[in-house]
């Protein structure tokens, strides 16, 4: 039987995609291909990719209790969790103070110039 084998990408309405892309290639390292798609590709891109489904009246996705207007939450796995939030933070990107810690990784949540919530996750070391 013909199956998925991965999430191929991610896609979302911004009111500024260029800017967006470039927001997310200079505060997260993702990569910028012509045209403005930012892409994973390589060695270092490998690893689990989560696909959920969440209730639709889930505060998960606006970092509370409330249901939350957004549709949809990005989950970007990361290299070094504590280290990025510093980076994020000195140039001032919005960070919720809130962590969690789990056997298969630590998380941690920021917002994006268009109050999109990312979740970022840096798996348990192999």
């Amino acid at each position: 039987m013909a199956k998925a084998v991965g999430v191929g990408g991610v896609f979302l309405k911004a009111r500024d995609p260029r800017g967006l892309a470039v927001w997310y290639a200079k505060h997260l390292g993702i990569q910028t291909e012509e045209g403005g798609w930012l892409v994973f590709n390589g060695p270092e891109s490998a690893g689990m990719t989560v696909f959920a489904h969440f209730p639709l009246d889930t505060g998960y996705f606006g970092g509370g209790a409330e249901p939350s207007p957004q549709q949809f939450m990005v989950n970007f796995r990361v290299d070094d969790l504590d280290e990025l939030l510093r980076q994020l933070a000195s140039v001032g990107v919005r960070i919720d103070p809130k962590r969690e810690d789990y056997p298969y990784g630590r998380f941690a949540w920021i917002w994006d110039p268009e109050d999109n919530r990312v979740e970022l996750w840096e798996p348990p070391a192999e």
